[in-house]
């Protein structure tokens, strides 16, 4: 695939679902980073990012959760709300949290529906292989774009046993494949695909024609999702082997926040330039 110009500025054609899906096609390969509030989607928008990510791990990574199975609807909206006001370019994703689709097709076109009519994403997204195909096959047919998720997918821990790497076995490898060619044949957009060995990565990739996104999935999928917390050095402890940190914004934050404690304490902060003045012939009010 082409390697982009560093040197060109982003274009300011919108990324839509039909864009995303033609991407492997015209060569290109897509970045997507989660966001969860306005400043870091605007942010993350004008430096020319395809997709955002409302992701239901806002739970870990805001909310203060263990795992983001207690995130609800409600809370979701929130969130997606307020990334959608920050993004002029790039595709919007809300992430279905836990039991928003699991209860029913009734339950998840409502919930999908409410994504794109009250929160303005462009698009879902949902965890699951083959037994998700029918209930995807629904939203589709009720006009929600949907991307599948499939490898690991966190909604699934406690059957998974812990966050663990998928598909290391033939029959499971073979699975992830099938689950991938169901979602498409479903309709999905587009398709995530969460801690898989590179070779399974690669396998499915060839394996369909929807562009596959991968996090901890190797070089060979069609592009590439991090957690902006991990992307942007925001995560308290470590982090996954496949995450490459881009910034230090906790050292900087830290820093900055020693910085202005120092200056409280030591009376210089505030300085005359960040006070307000009184006019001259209003003279100086009396103490006490």
């Amino acid at each position: 695939m082409n390697a982009p110009d560093p040197t060109k500025a982003p274009s300011a054609a919108p990324v839509t679902v039909p864009v995303v899906r033609s991407a492997r096609a015209r060569g290109t390969r897509l970045a997507m980073l989660t966001a969860y509030d306005f400043p870091t989607a605007r942010l993350l928008d004008q430096a020319g990012i395809d997709i955002v990510l409302v992701g239901d791990s806002v739970g870990n990574n805001v909310l203060g959760y263990d795992s983001t199975l207690p995130v609800t609807m409600d809370e979701m909206l929130h969130h997606v709300k307020a990334v959608a006001r920050g993004v002029r370019r790039a595709l919007v994703v809300a992430d279905m949290p836990y039991l928003s689709y699991q209860t029913g097709r009734r339950d998840a076109i409502r919930n999908a529906g409410r994504f794109l009519k009250e929160a303005g994403a462009a698009a879902v997204k949902i965890e699951g292989g083959r037994r998700r195909a029918p209930l995807l096959r629904a939203l589709v047919d009720a006009e929600i774009p949907v991307m599948g998720h499939i490898g690991l997918t966190p909604q699934s821990l406690h059957v998974m046993g812990g966050y663990k790497v998928q598909g290391k076995r033939f029959d499971e490898a073979r699975a992830l494949v099938e689950d991938a060619q169901a979602l498409e044949e479903a309709g999905a957009f587009s398709l995530v695909l969460e801690g898989v060995p590179e070779p399974v990565g690669r396998k499915v990739t060839e394996s369909i024609g929807i562009p596959t996104i991968g996090i901890g999935a190797g070089r060979y999928c069609d592009g590439q999702v991090l957690v902006f917390h991990d992307f942007a050095g925001l995560s308290q402890g470590s982090v996954p082997r496949f995450v490459r940190r881009y910034a230090d914004l906790a050292g900087v934050i830290g820093d900055a926040t020693r910085r202005f404690i120092e200056d409280v304490r030591s009376g210089s902060f505030p300085s005359e330039a960040e006070t307000y003045s009184m006019p001259a012939a209003v003279g100086t009010p009396p103490r006490g």
